[in-house]
């Protein structure tokens, strides 16, 4: 997985191209267990505590699937310069390339959540939006500073987008060094904030900044460097090394239980990252063959295709499913989850890929506005016969 500056070593292959099949089912599915857990919160009073039957117990970790989007993240953001010898182009490019991708569904789900939370209910455990809410949320400083929410995924929104300020730095150390320096350059400040928090309440307050996705989304970076590795390197057990990572954090998760775990997941997760990027290269290089066949399956590759809308827009939709619909008629419990999930599911995926048809898929499909134009142009302006 360790990624290599030179372009061209003994026993290189040349990197695969087009796109990478499994990234997006991963990515759907991902999506999919954090609408399941925001449904098993409204559900379930008690959080971090879980008070649900056992059978739904891991659903109360949510939480770790922001750990896969990050790692994925920097993962997908590092496949093209992986390629170009560790090569990002042009800064104002990228730059508006995330832009682009990012704020188009982000800014009107914004605009979507606070009209929910306004005429019909507010997220749980925070009063209604304010107008501070307004500014701090559009402009994604939700990590900076405290405002009501008006949408309970919002918050790492802010933290992949301050990440992407920080990928052109790494992408430089690696190619003027190589890929372990740059892991070790933002791993030791990242576990140096950890050691000292429970000693400093000054390098505490950077708690609120999750410091701990950097080191996941430089994990997703690293990663990527198993397509332009040589053939043999390319063909390791990533797979198996994967379960390997993951099998003890998950052993300290089902021993330690919720309440432990939840309160500890900065160290939670740094510990699963790796497994995530070892799975990463491992669906990159098409193993394990049977996992890659269900991720590209067209369901599921069809809901990775809409999953940030789904990330952006699921929230709300669960909340007043619950709160309007199950809660005065049937009590907290598994008949109240099972019907918020019999709900809010499918009407959470029908917003979703609705809201995605207008402000999502539109502008992957176009990348410049002239582009996006002439697509809107010629649907909207019958072919001549």
């Amino acid at each position: 997985m360790a990624a290599t500056t030179q372009s061209a070593t003994a026993g290189a292959v040349t990197p695969a191209r087009g796109r990478l099949s499994g990234l997006d089912g991963i990515r759907g599915l991902a999506a999919l267990f954090v609408v399941l857990h925001h449904g098993w919160l409204m559900s379930y009073p008690g959080y971090p505590a879980n008070t649900g039957p056992v059978w739904t117990g891991w659903l109360i970790y949510g939480h770790l699937a922001v750990v896969v989007f990050i790692v994925l993240s920097g993962f997908s953001l590092a496949v093209a310069p992986a390629r170009n010898g560790w090569e990002l182009g042009s800064l104002r490019r990228f730059a508006f390339r995330r832009a682009w991708r990012i704020l188009p569904p982000y800014w009107p789900a914004l605009i979507y959540s606070l009209i929910v939370a306004w005429t019909l209910v507010p997220q749980p455990h925070t009063g209604p939006p304010t107008a501070k809410s307004v500014v701090i949320y559009g402009l994604l400083l939700q990590d900076v500073t405290d405002a009501p929410s008006p949408n309970g995924a919002f918050w790492s929104i802010a933290i992949e987008a301050q990440l992407y300020f920080v990928l052109p730095l790494m992408l430089l150390v690696i190619r003027r060094v190589n890929a372990f320096v740059m892991l070790a350059a933002v791993a030791v400040p990242v576990l140096a904030i950890g050691l000292l928090t429970p000693h400093s309440s000054l390098v505490g307050m950077l708690m609120r900044f999750t410091p701990q996705f950097a080191v996941g989304f430089a994990l997703g970076v690293v990663a990527a460097g198993v397509l332009s590795s040589t053939s043999r390197r390319r063909t390791w057990p990533w797979h198996w090394l994967a379960l390997a990572a993951a099998l003890p954090v998950l052993a300290v998760i089902v021993l330690k239980g919720s309440v432990w775990t939840i309160t500890h997941y900065f160290w939670i997760d740094l510990a699963i990252s790796p497994a995530v990027a070892l799975l990463l290269a491992a669906v990159a290089t098409a193993r394990p063959a049977p996992l890659v066949r269900f991720l590209d399956t067209r369901p599921v590759r069809s809901l990775g295709s809409f999953s940030y809308s789904l990330y952006l827009t699921h929230s709300p939709v669960i909340v007043v499913t619950h709160e309007l619909i199950v809660a005065p008629h049937i009590p907290r419990g598994v008949t109240a989850f099972l019907v918020t999930l019999a709900i809010g599911v499918p009407l959470a995926l029908l917003v979703a890929r609705l809201f995605a048809a207008i402000f999502e898929l539109p502008f992957t499909r176009n990348k410049s506005w002239p582009a996006l134009h002439t697509a809107i142009r010629a649907r909207l302006v019958p072919a001549k016969a």
